[in-house]
């Protein structure tokens, strides 16, 4: 999703490494991983201006109430 967004938003692997003050290898690293740390994705969040906590929230709100 943090691969797709940074896409859609036009700006490359390089800027984003930079905004995160690391590599592109730690980024390519980042876009594989399952799980990232919620105050890395904090710091994704800002950086890209999107919300990724509220896409993870709806999707647990959608999976809620299907089980319900």
């Amino acid at each position: 999703m943090i691969q797709q967004r940074l896409k859609q938003q036009g700006q490359s692997v390089t800027w984003f490494a930079k905004q995160l003050c690391c590599n592109r290898t730690n980024i390519y690293n980042i876009f594989k991983k399952e799980n990232v740390d919620t105050e890395l994705l904090k710091h994704i969040c800002i950086i890209l201006n999107y919300n990724f906590f509220q896409d993870m929230a709806d999707d647990i709100n959608g999976n809620m109430s299907t089980n319900s």
